[in-house]
């Protein structure tokens, strides 16, 4: 369906110096694929997708859509544009037209569909997308993750073969992802050609039936979910895939900041779309460190979370310990009961006490 060959990108910047965002670009993508594009930031991603799109005309080489070639002397961009939607992560909504005014416009304007058929079929749209309710509205009184869905039925008005999503979701409150992913889900289930540049790891793996991680302006390497986030070839793969964020705070006295703690928490949990979670890791904290390993000090607190898993947990790490400073008694217990696990072991350095929130 599409053919990429040696697809490179140059920009001339004002003070003359040139920077290669695009180096050797090289693919073959076949009808019905769904293609996360992942990596580092400032790797070619985006760039990738608006030089398919020819939002940035490519500096060198070929794509091919359906046999032709759109970088070819002579072929009708607006011919391209119909085959391949396109949707930002700033959502390009018109903000002077309704909800439903910003589905129709294009395919009556620029295609000459009757506004009986537009609306017919911008309604099926947005009845698809969640939001029949929402037809007559500006875009200003939309959340941000109602806004991106509209910018998905718009783009879907079109009847494209395949759609390109440029961080859907990036411009998101957390709590708002999870709406946005549910409707790509659902197109990828449909068949819906679909390249998607995304940070979501979990959504990736998912719902890709192929992964690029694009890595110094190349797709570094390409191959199913499960081998580039199980059996990466390369290092910086493999590197890449096994993030973990975390944040840590050394606990030296009773006298610690636990207004600090708990601000640092909330904000972890909303970066990295854990709200959730914030009521239970604090309250978590709070029982570990005034309860259960009460005057145990110096200590280190770390809450993790590992992208591709998922798994969140608390770790208390105490140094120069040889067994696990956790009572064995009832509280204990019953906070047991309320979390994923609990797991006690030894380190090089003293003893750890992880607490796997999920």
């Amino acid at each position: 369906m599409i053919s990429i060959k040696h697809l490179s990108k140059t920009f001339h910047n004002p003070d003359g110096s040139v920077l290669t965002v695009l180096k050797d670009v090289n693919c073959d993508i076949e009808k019905g694929e769904v293609i996360s594009i992942i990596g580092p930031s400032g790797t070619g991603k985006s760039t990738l997708l608006r030089a398919l799109n020819m939002l940035e005309p490519p500096t060198g080489g070929e794509i091919w859509l359906d046999g032709e070639n759109i970088m070819s002397k002579g072929y009708k961009l607006d011919k391209m544009r119909q085959k391949m939607g396109m949707v930002f992560q700033s959502f390009n909504l018109f903000e002077h037209m309704t909800v439903l005014q910003n589905i129709t416009y294009v395919p009556v304007q620029l295609h000459k569909m009757s506004e009986e058929q537009a609306r017919t079929e911008a309604m099926d749209l947005l009845q698809k997308v969640g939001l029949a309710q929402k037809a007559d509205v500006y875009p200003e009184s939309l959340s941000g993750g109602q806004k991106q869905r509209v910018a998905i039925a718009r783009a879907l008005a079109m009847h494209p073969e395949v759609i390109l999503f440029d961080e859907p979701t990036s411009a998101l409150d957390p709590t708002m992802v999870g709406e946005v992913l549910s409707v790509i889900r659902k197109l990828a289930s449909e068949g819906m050609t679909m390249l998607i540049v995304t940070h979501e790891m979990r959504f990736a793996r998912d719902v890709s039936t192929r992964i690029f991680f694009m890595n110094e302006g190349i797709i570094y390497e390409d191959g199913s979910p499960k081998q580039i986030f199980e059996h990466p070839v390369r290092s910086a793969t493999k590197a890449f895939v096994n993030r973990i964020q975390k944040l840590v705070y050394e606990i030296d006295s009773d006298q610690f900041d636990y207004l600090q703690i708990h601000t640092g928490v909330n904000q972890f949990c909303i970066k990295y779309n854990l709200a959730d979670l914030t009521d239970a890791a604090y309250s978590i904290i709070k029982e570990m460190l005034f309860e259960h390993l009460k005057g145990i000090r110096p200590m280190t607190l770390r809450l993790t979370h590992a992208e591709l898993s998922g798994e969140t947990a608390l770790d208390f790490m105490v140094e120069g310990l040889t067994q696990s400073p956790l009572p064995r008694n009832e509280a204990v217990e019953s906070l047991r009961s309320r979390v994923k696990s609990i797991v006690e072991e030894p380190t090089t350095r003293g003893f750890r006490v992880k607490i796997i929130l999920r």
